[in-house]
């Protein structure tokens, strides 16, 4: 069994990120990335001081702006008008979750395509499903699959199964690994689908993206599968200091020693969201200018 080393494998992203910076200030452009987290959600602003100190060490520029939880819909769309215009950033990204005043869906569609590099805009969805490679991808989904190339994995032919539906992992998951080239056949599956655990032993690479905890367990997983594990789950442990611990939603300690090879958690697809997204954000300065 081999564990698929997702800080291992986000560090050589951000060394290519890094020459890749290098490259584009050569040529006059300085990529930007701009962070909007509204209110003080603490997994929030984990996750945003994470993007902007991994900008500051590959050398991209940000700017974080943060806003009060009661900031009006309104206000939040001028912010993101007024970093469309701005030429100093290439990539825009408003942290969800939102205060539930306001529509994230109108947040997402208001920012420039060009700039939308959490691959969450609608026209960067149509991208993906026509295998347009100017569209940005999502980044979990697209760290994802850097994990299956870096450890070579075979895709081709190959019966995935995907659990989890949502347009941030499970769909955008499903739609590259149906992709040329990488030709797998794809099932996505979800927490109301008949006898899920059958279908998840058809898988030759079972991808959990549902959001429980430690809910795929050994008998999900037959033997020789490749497992890719994409929640972040807390469970209360006593037994931490801090009070609890992160799990996956597969139970690793029961799936590993039947898997060829498996993500943990953390330490395996965690890392690559980010690298992905200083990727995406370098793509923007390219092909902005």
């Amino acid at each position: 069994m081999k564990v698929i080393d997702g800080k291992a494998v986000s560090a050589k992203v951000l060394t290519e990120c890094q020459a890749e910076v290098t490259s584009l200030k050569a040529e006059g452009i300085s990529p930007g990335l701009a962070v909007v987290l509204v209110g003080e959600d603490p997994a929030s602003q984990v996750y945003v001081g994470s993007k902007v100190k991994t900008c500051e060490e590959i050398g991209i520029y940000s700017r974080k702006i943060v806003q009060p939880v009661d900031i009006s819909e309104e206000r939040l769309l001028e912010i993101v008008h007024e970093l469309n215009v701005d030429n100093a950033i290439h990539g825009i990204l408003v942290q969800s979750p939102l205060p539930s005043h306001i529509d994230e869906a109108k947040i997402v569609e208001a920012i420039d395509p060009a700039k939308d590099v959490d691959g969450f805009h609608p026209e960067n969805v149509a991208k993906l499903t026509l295998e347009d490679s100017t569209g940005f991808v999502a980044c979990t989904p697209a760290g994802c699959m850097r994990l299956l190339e870096e450890y070579g994995v075979e895709t081709a032919g190959k019966e995935v199964v995907v659990v989890g539906r949502s347009m941030i992992v499970g769909k955008p998951m499903a739609l590259l690994l149906v992709a040329r080239g990488v030709d797998a056949t794809v099932t996505i599956a979800h927490s109301r689908t008949n006898d899920l655990a059958a279908v998840c032993r058809r898988a030759d690479i079972l991808i959990a993206a549902v959001g429980r905890p430690e809910m795929i367990t050994a008998d999900f997983v037959k033997e020789g599968a490749v497992v890719i594990d994409v929640g972040v789950n807390r469970v209360d442990d006593a037994t931490k200091k801090r009070g609890y611990r992160l799990t996956g939603d597969v139970d690793y300690q029961g799936v590993a020693a039947q898997c060829e090879a498996i993500t943990p958690v953390p330490g395996g697809v965690g890392p690559m969201t980010i690298a992905m997204l200083m990727k995406n954000t370098l793509k923007a300065a390219r092909q902005i200018g």
